[in-house]
């Protein structure tokens, strides 16, 4: 599967790159025709902060308290905390930043524990994702934040299929555009089922399981 692969370079910054593999995968709201792969932008400190630098420059007009990683994007996520708070002039730049993951109980449901529930309650919290496809961990996020009392200042992605939710922009450093032929289907309504294609992984943000 991995000889198929090829690398995609950050329209912001050629030193930003993913990989994308093309095939059939299942995650877990939906089948795609492509497994993204972000491990290097999450996970090397010199790529996670170029990353961070493009994804600052998006948000240099709004105040944030709060930066919520979801999907292993907390190396990300404090650089780009780092580069919120930079300069006298940057609205940010008051109290520290607070780089926080909320924790899933048994329900499937994300919580704040009382040790952060300070930094969310009526702060200006930007979401951080790895990837956005369906918008379901967006929802699930929104559902947490408003419980909450949170203030949402934003949404950043590395990777995103969509370009709004709910009437919210997704600021990202990749999407649809640089993927091309990127498709995401609800598990029953997937074309390469109906042809019976196979699947060739299970994918999630933690990386791909072969089958």
């Amino acid at each position: 599967m991995e000889t198929r692969s090829e690398k995609i370079y950050a329209k912001a910054d050629r030193n930003i790159n993913i990989e994308v593999i093309p095939g059939h995968f299942a995650t877990n709201h939906s089948h795609v025709n492509f497994y993204v792969n972000m491990t290097s932008l999450k996970t090397h400190h010199s790529m996670a902060k170029l990353g961070a630098a493009v994804l600052a420059g998006k948000f240099t007009a709004t105040p944030v308290d709060t930066i919520v990683c979801l999907e292993g994007t907390q190396v990300i996520g404090a650089f780009l905390a780092e580069e919120l708070s930079k300069g006298p002039m940057a609205l940010s730049s008051g109290d520290n930043i607070n780089v926080i993951t909320p924790e899933t109980n048994a329900n499937n449901q994300m919580i704040f524990r009382k040790n952060t529930q300070d930094m969310v309650l009526g702060k200006n919290v930007l979401l951080l994702l790895a990837s956005v496809s369906t918008g379901k961990t967006i929802n699930r996020s929104l559902e947490c934040l408003e419980y909450y009392n949170a203030n949402l200042a934003g949404i950043a992605a590395l990777f995103s299929a969509t370009h709004s939710i709910y009437g919210k922009k997704i600021e990202s450093i990749f999407s649809e555009e640089e993927v091309a032929g990127y498709q995401t289907y609800l598990p029953g309504q997937c074309e390469m089922c109906s042809k019976k294609v196979k699947l060739d992984a299970i994918v999630n943000s933690f990386g791909h399981s072969k089958l």
